[in-house]
C-alpha cells in the first residue's frame, strides 16, 4: 500500500509515502473510473468507519493521492476536456459551462439549470450539449486520449463521457420529445471513440439490453447505466484498452445537501465493488486490469440564504445595462454576465469600461475573493479586502512544482503565494496552480473579460442561475473547490505531477507498446 498525504499548501511537492506492493501493468486494460464530485474527505471518513470496503481494497493494493489538482473553472465539461486533451482551457478553448462567445455573439449554455435553458432557448442548449462542445467547439488542435490511441492501435471507450471526441464514426439518436418541438434532427453523427455509449441517445451493443436510461433516470446518465454497460462489456470480450466510465450520481446528492453528506459514497463503494466483481474475483481485476478512480472537483459549502450567501451580480452591477437571458445582444448593453456557481465571467461590451475600475467596484463586496484579467500580456489579479495587486505572464525566472516559469510583480499575497527570491521558487497555498490556471482560463476565449470567484460559503446568481443554498457549489479557483482523489491500482507507474492535465500523458505511458514490453520482462 502506498498512501500520499495531501500536500500540505505550506509544503507543496512534499509527499508522505508507506511502503507495498504494487502489481505489474503488462498487457492490462485501463479502467478509468470518473466519479463526479468524488472528494477525499468522503474516503477517508468511510476507511475510518470501515464502511468502504472496495475503496480500502485497491487503497491498500494501490496508491492512493489525496490532492490532485483539477482544471478551472472547477466546472465538468472544463475538467473533462482537460482531462481528455491533457490541456488547460487556453488549449483546448472549452471556458465554462456558460460563456460569451464574441464570434457567434451569444452565450453559451451546455446546461446550468432548467429555467437557464429555458430562457436561453431549449433548441440551441441542446445543440449545444448534444453536438457543439464536442464536435466544434473542442478545439481540434488539442487531440484527445481517444484520438491518440487510436493513432498507436490502442482501442478505447467512453461511457457517458460528457467530453468523448474520438476517430470513429457513431450515431445520436433522439426521441421525438427533443427533435419533435426544437430544429434538431432525429440522428447526429458524431466523432467518438470505438466503444460509445451516451445515456439513452446512443447504446449500440445488444438491443435487449433493459437499462435505466427513461426520463425519469436522467436519460441514462446515472451509475446504474454505465455499470450495466461494464459489465456487457466484460461479460462479452469486449473490454476496450482504455475504457472511461462516468459515473455522475454523487455530484448531484452534494450539490443538493452539501459535501459533508458521506452517505452516497457508501453506495459508489458498493457499486465500485459489483464492476471488481464482474472479472470473477477483486484480486483478478487487478490481475486484468489497471483501475484508476478519481474524482474531478471539491464542493464547498454553501451557507444558507440568511447568512447572505448568494452574491447578485445584478444588483451590484445595477447601474449598468446587462444582457438578459435570451435576450439579443445590442450596442445598447454594458455587460454580460456567465455565472458558473462560485466563478462568473464578466464582459464588457462597452469600450469606456475599464477592466480595473470594474473589478474594483466588485471588490466593494467581501463576499467575493479573487478577480482577474489581462491587459497588454499581463495577467492581473486583486483579492477582496487588500485593494492589492499583483500581475505576472509565463517565461519569467521564478519556478513553481510544475517546473513553469513566471515574471511576477506586486504583492504575491493577493494569490496567496509564498516566494523565495534566494532560489526563485513559487510555492502555492490557498490556491493550487493558480497561475496557469488562471493563465489558463483568460486565455480561453476573445476577451476582454473578469474572472471573479467567490469566498467560501458563497455563490454567484444571475437572473436564473441555480442555487446551492445549504447544499455544496464549486467553480472557483480555491483549494477547496479544487482538490480530488486519485486511487491507482494494478501498476507500479505514477504520474509524474498530480494535475489532471497530466493525467492524459500517464494514460498514454501505460499503455504506448513499449512500456507494455518493459512491464512483461519486469514480471519475470
Amino acid at each position: 500500500m502506498m498512501i500520499l498525504e495531501p500536500r500540505s499548501m505550506n509544503n507543496q511537492g512534499e509527499q508522505k509515502k508507506t511502503s507495498g506492493s504494487i502489481g505489474n501493468t503488462g498487457n492490462k486494460k485501463v479502467m478509468l473510473i470518473v466519479a463526479d464530485s468524488l472528494m477525499s474527505k468522503h474516503i477517508d471518513q468511510g476507511l475510518d468507519l470501515d464502511e468502504l470496503p472496495a475503496f480500502k481494497y485497491l487503497i491498500e493494493e494501490g496508491i492512493y493521492y489525496r490532492d490532485l489538482v483539477s482544471s478551472f473553472p472547477t466546472m465538468s465539461v472544463v475538467i473533462d476536456s482537460s482531462l481528455l486533451t491533457g490541456t488547460y482551457p487556453d488549449q483546448h478553448q472549452i471556458p465554462g459551462l456558460i460563456w460569451y462567445s464574441a464570434a457567434e455573439n451569444r452565450l453559451i449554455n451546455y446546461g446550468t439549470g432548467i429555467k437557464e435553458v429555458i430562457q436561453n432557448g431549449t433548441n440551441q442548449t441542446l445543440t449545444d450539449i448534444l453536438y457543439n462542445i464536442n464536435q466544434l467547439h473542442l478545439n481540434k488542435n488539442t487531440p484527445t486520449f481517444h484520438e491518440e490511441l487510436s493513432k498507436i492501435n490502442k482501442s478505447s471507450g467512453s461511457i457517458n463521457g460528457l467530453i468523448y471526441r474520438g476517430s470513429h464514426s457513431h450515431t445520436l439518436r433522439f426521441p421525438p420529445w427533443i427533435y419533435g418541438p426544437t430544429s434538431l434532427p432525429e440522428m447526429i453523427r458524431v466523432h467518438a471513440p470505438l466503444h460509445f455509449t451516451y445515456g439513452a441517445f446512443s447504446h449500440p451493443l445488444d438491443p435487449s439490453l433493459r437499462l435505466p436510461d427513461g426520463v425519469m433516470e436522467n436519460m441514462g446518465f446515472n451509475n446504474e447505466y454505465a455499470l450495466k454497460m461494464v459489465e456487457y462489456l466484460v461479460q462479452n470480450n469486449q473490454l476496450p484498452d482504455l475504457l472511461l466510465i462516468y459515473l455522475p450520481d454523487l455530484d448531484k446528492e452534494l450539490h443538493k445537501y452539501g459535501p459533508d453528506q458521506v452517505h452516497s459514497i457508501q453506495k459508489l463503494d458498493r457499486q465500485l465493488g459489483e464492476l471488481l466483481s464482474l472479472f470473477g474475483s477483486w484480486k483478478l481485476a487487478l490481475q486484468e486490469a489497471i483501475f484508476i478512480v478519481m474524482g474531478d472537483s471539491g464542493q464547498t459549502q454553501i451557507l444558507p440564504r440568511e447568512k447572505n450567501s448568494v452574491i447578485s451580480l445584478r444588483s451590484i452591477l445595477k447601474p449598468y445595462k446587462i444582457v438578459s437571458a435570451g435576450e439579443e445582444i445590442t450596442n445598447e448593453h454594458d455587460l454580460i454576465l456567465a455565472v458558473n456557481e462560485r466563478m462568473a465571467y464578466i464582459y464588457p461590451l462597452n469600450p469606456s469600461l475599464s477592466l480595473h475600475q470594474l473589478a474594483s467596484r466588485l471588490l466593494s463586496d467581501d463576499r467575493i475573493d479573487v478577480i482577474a484579467w489581462e491587459e497588454e500580456e499581463w495577467i492581473y489579479a486583486m483579492r477582496s479586502g487588500s485593494g492589492k495587486t499583483l500581475k505576472f505572464h509565463p517565461d519569467g525566472e521564478y519556478r513553481d512544482f510544475y517546473n513553469q516559469y513566471w515574471s511576477i510583480g506586486g504583492e504575491s499575497e493577493v494569490l496567496d503565494l509564498k516566494i523565495r527570491d534566494e532560489d526563485k521558487w513559487i510555492e502555492y497555498r490557498s490556491y493550487p496552480d493558480v497561475l496557469r490556471r488562471l493563465y489558463g482560463a483568460l486565455r480561453s476565449h476573445q476577451a476582454p473579460f473578469l474572472i471573479l470567484n467567490a469566498k467560501p460559503g458563497y455563490e454567484f446568481q444571475d437572473e436564473n442561475s441555480p442555487l446551492h443554498l445549504g447544499g455544496g457549489a464549486h467553480g472557483s479557483i480555491h483549494a477547496y473547490d479544487s482538490y480530488a482523489p486519485l486511487i491507482i491500482a494494478g501498476t507500479k507507474h505514477e504520474p509524474k505531477f498530480r494535475r489532471i492535465v497530466d493525467l492524459k500523458g500517464y494514460f498514454l505511458e501505460l499503455l504506448k507498446p513499449e512500456a507494455e514490453e518493459k512491464n512483461k520482462m519486469a514480471a519475470h
